[in-house]
């Protein structure tokens, strides 16, 4: 008989009286952010951005605010939650109580690199190229918040690493052992494409070619670890076998395409 472990981890690295307290997600998020912030220094030093520190400063600050947070937010809303939103608009804002997309993110980090490539007469990859390489880590740091918060978590599985999240629907009043997506999610999302965009980037790569690639890698590791992932339950299947987040990550290859055709013509 197989032994499954049990995800009884604490959401909060430290508590404190009165039920607040330090989380590991927006620690995750912290931590992101401050290796964005290195990163994008570290690249300058290298004579890979084109930037000075203040504008470093400058755009990690609206990746952050406008990009990952006010994207992530929003296209949680209208993406996973738009009929409860429609009824309660004033949610939107209520950061504290969860709801981030990472498709959303992009797409308002799309937003800000396009905005900060036109104010600084910079092309719109030489500041893509630069921001991807710091990106897998915030994600793959994300995914392991989720584990340790016992959220998004698999679908039923028998594998001996199986995990019984306590919060997730139980199967005739039985707790369903299932797969631990999160972690899967973190090796491809974080691990794999930070090898995959350090590489290219140490090998001077065309300009686009890290962002492209990250896109592109993003959508497809997605897809497939949405495989092993619990659908939404507000939303559920399409057609009775894909899902939301393998749909937007559809999208978005396709967006990859579209870029790489605009890069080809010289448009961005």
């Amino acid at each position: 008989m197989l032994a499954y472990y049990v995800d009884n981890l604490s959401p909060y690295l430290v508590r404190f009286p009165g039920g607040w307290g330090i989380r590991y997600y927006g620690l995750a998020y912290l931590l992101g952010f401050l290796f964005l912030w290195w990163g994008l220094h570290y690249q300058q030093k290298k004579g890979w951005l084109r930037l000075s520190h203040r504008q470093i400063d400058d755009l990690v600050f609206w990746l952050a605010l406008g990009g990952v947070i006010a994207g992530g937010r929003l296209g949680y809303c209208l993406f996973y939650d738009l009929p409860h939103i429609l009824t309660h608009p004033l949610e939107l804002f209520a950061l504290w109580r969860g709801g981030m997309s990472s498709h959303g993110g992009i797409a308002g980090v799309l937003i800000v690199l396009f905005l900060s490539a036109r104010r600084w007469k910079l092309p719109f990859f030489h500041l893509a190229d630069a921001v991807v390489w710091c990106t897998p880590v915030g994600l793959g740091l994300g995914r392991i918040a989720n584990f340790i918060n016992g959220e998004l978590w698999g679908r039923p599985s028998t594998v001996p690493w199986a995990v019984v999240f306590p919060e997730a629907p139980p199967l005739l009043g039985v707790p369903m052992p299932r797969h631990p997506s999160q972690l899967y999610e973190a090796a491809l999302e974080g691990l794999f494409l930070f090898a995959l965009v350090a590489w290219l980037r140490a090998r001077g790569s065309r300009e686009g070619t890290v962002a492209l690639s990250f896109l592109a890698g993003y959508s497809v590791v997605r897809i497939l670890a949405e495989c092993f992932r619990e659908p939404d339950a507000q939303i559920g299947f399409y057609f009775g076998f894909l899902t939301q987040g393998q749909i937007l990550s559809g999208i978005t290859l396709v967006l990859a395409g579209m870029l790489w055709w605009l890069r080809r013509r010289r448009y961005l």
